[in-house]
């Protein structure tokens, strides 16, 4: 696992999404898994909060589209 610091104005999900490339829901519960403090800091991150990363695969895992004859 890795630690990051954030950037001033950032959000959990742009967070991730910078150091990870995903954003997904799986990715992001992880994320919060491992950091449950982060939700004092609430919606917009203060600079310099160090964030701990899941171990991620690079890809999400692959989700079937939904239609309208579902």
């Amino acid at each position: 696992m890795r630690k990051v610091r954030s950037v001033a104005g950032d959000s959990v999900n742009l967070l991730l999404y910078r150091e990870s490339g995903r954003s997904d829901d799986q990715a992001e519960e992880a994320l919060w898994a491992l950091n449950p403090q982060l939700a004092e800091q609430g919606p917009v991150l203060p600079a310099d909060v160090w964030v701990t990363l899941p171990e991620l695969d690079t890809k999400p895992a692959a989700i079937k589209p939904v239609t309208a004859w579902d």
